[in-house]
């Protein structure tokens, strides 16, 4: 009886996870390149490694698009952001290749996510002792800056 209300919730949690397919991909994709090729080396050569591995997957892959960064108060595009990689138009990945994570790294996506149209993001550190892969979200609903003439702004997507 246990089993079957684990399992219950397991699939009752997987449908409201935003873009939970994708996520399995990517992760499995990060997984694989740290298994290959373990932690230490540049963080331009992880780069590399998963856009390859992310396209192989079938995978819409953008390195370093430009996104933009609104302000909170009048919707107006303030700047540009340029994420390491962007999949499928979807899902925002940095990724780090040192010895630790910081919490300012953390809070850069984060602040990104909050600041952008996009929902969902990775951090990813290749070169900790254990891979480093943290997924954060930021819904839509939560910027109300997006509904400030959404019709006449251009979106960079």
């Amino acid at each position: 009886m246990t089993r079957n209300n684990t399992n219950m919730n397991t699939k009752q949690r997987k449908s409201t996870l935003l873009f939970p397919d994708l996520s399995y991909k990517i992760q499995g994709c990060v997984f694989e390149i740290r298994k290959q090729y373990g932690p230490g080396q540049k963080e331009i050569i992880y780069q590399r490694l998963l856009e390859e591995k992310l396209q192989n997957a079938n995978l819409k892959v953008k390195r370093e698009k430009k996104i933009n960064i609104y302000s909170q108060d009048s919707g107006k595009v303030m700047g540009i952001y340029q994420p390491d990689l962007l999949v499928e138009d979807k899902v925002v990945l940095e990724i780090k290749s040192s010895t630790f994570t910081t919490k300012t790294n953390e809070k850069q996506l984060y602040y990104y996510l909050r600041n952008s149209n996009f929902e969902l993001g990775y951090l990813i550190n290749f070169s900790t002792p254990r891979l480093f892969m943290k997924r954060i979200v930021y819904s839509n609903r939560r910027k109300p800056y997006l509904h400030f003439g959404a019709s006449s702004r251009s979106v960079s997507r």
